[in-house]
């Protein structure tokens, strides 16, 4: 794989992350619409825990630490490309979680956020899904395109044990957005493929990634730090809470810890 372009490289890794083909977790976790009428809430709490301890963990391993690296010797401290890449991701989630209407797993209608609609609650599920693969495709291009750009302080193995965290943690979101869309009375097979195509933004903001850091290595650092913000806000303002909301705090809170350690011991085993 390591002789691909860098933007081949992306497609493949974020479409395993999508789920495009069998071995695809997002579409696997969308399966269970037909071998389950409804899984336990406590289920889904360890799962969105476990998602949420992988995607704190890859945003340091795997992109704040390397941004800090890379960073170091240059006319600017080394913690400053990362600290302002990182806010500026999270900048910009909040921004996208303030326009684009959607709606969190459990939550009622009227606590949809984004500009006011009349779109279905089918529609503003989906969306709120797919708003959470933006930086996770964001994150695994950014990291392969920093080894297309031939940083030292970036390998190829890092950035696919990345994408294959991130491809263990779209399990529970191909199940959390599948899930309700059973519930309020969709086919099975069309809670499946909405399930799954959620994750249809993933390739797409991996690509756009690669071909910005290719484009412009020097902005590396603070896309490295873009992607981890995004990520890190995503967790803290989606991902914990619905996680928590159904009262198995301390199941959800160790299948966090245990994300976030899989997650760095996927890193630092393969970088």
């Amino acid at each position: 794989m390591q002789s691909l372009h860098p933007i081949i490289q992306v497609l493949l890794a974020t479409s395993f992350t999508w789920g495009v083909t069998a071995l695809g977790v997002t579409a696997l976790g969308a399966t269970v619409v037909f071998t389950r009428k409804e899984p336990s809430r406590r289920a889904l709490d360890g799962m969105l825990g476990f998602a949420a301890g992988v995607m704190i963990a890859a945003s340091y391993w795997s992109l704040l630490a390397p941004a800090i690296q890379m960073s170091q010797g240059g006319q600017l401290p080394s913690w400053f490309p990362a600290a302002t890449g990182f806010l500026l991701g999270g900048l910009f989630l909040r921004g996208a979680d303030k326009l684009l209407p959607h709606l969190h797993v459990g939550f009622p209608l009227e606590e949809a956020e984004g500009i006011k609609t009349t779109w279905r609650r089918t529609t503003l599920l989906i969306l709120a899904i797919t708003l959470h693969n933006i930086p996770e495709g964001l994150a695994v291009g950014v990291a392969i395109g920093a080894v297309g750009a031939g940083l030292p302080s970036a390998t190829l193995s890092g950035a696919m044990a990345l994408a294959l965290g991130i491809g263990l943690q779209n399990f529970p979101e191909g199940v959390a957005v599948a899930m309700p869309l059973r519930r309020i009375g969709m086919s099975r097979l069309r809670s499946f493929w909405y399930g799954q195509l959620s994750g249809l933004v993933e390739p797409i903001a991996g690509v756009i990634g690669a071909a910005t850091v290719l484009a412009a290595r020097a902005i590396l650092p603070y896309a490295l730090a873009f992607a981890a913000g995004a990520m890190v806000f995503v967790v803290i303002e989606e991902v914990i809470p619905e996680a928590q909301r159904g009262g198995n705090t301390d199941f959800a809170t160790f299948t966090a810890m245990l994300g976030f350690a899989i997650m760095m011991i996927l890193d630092v085993a393969f970088s």
